[in-house]
């Protein structure tokens, strides 16, 4: 497993989430969709949708599951402290 081709992925992912007006965008939801953009406060279960996650990386990263889980984790503890700490772009 390549981790620094795989942080690279994480630091690409995370810097195409964005906050905006109150709802979140997550850039592996299938558009259109009504789950493109969630409020906020819905974002709990965002976590519980992984299969979007891995598809997105395996069709443009072509990541396989283990690295996929990699890139995940890391994504969810980041995605968890910034909305934390409020550190989002709102745009």
């Amino acid at each position: 497993m390549n981790n620094k081709f795989l942080d690279k992925v994480y630091e690409q992912i995370i810097s195409e989430t964005i906050v905006k007006g109150g709802k979140i965008y997550f850039p592996y939801l299938l558009y259109p969709s009504p789950l493109h953009y969630l409020p906020l406060y819905l974002t709990p279960f965002i976590f519980s949708i992984p299969l979007l996650f891995l598809s997105h990386c395996k069709e443009i990263y072509s990541l396989n599951k283990e690295e996929t889980k990699y890139v995940w984790t890391k994504y969810k503890e980041e995605l968890t402290t910034l909305i934390d700490k409020k550190e989002l772009t709102y745009e």
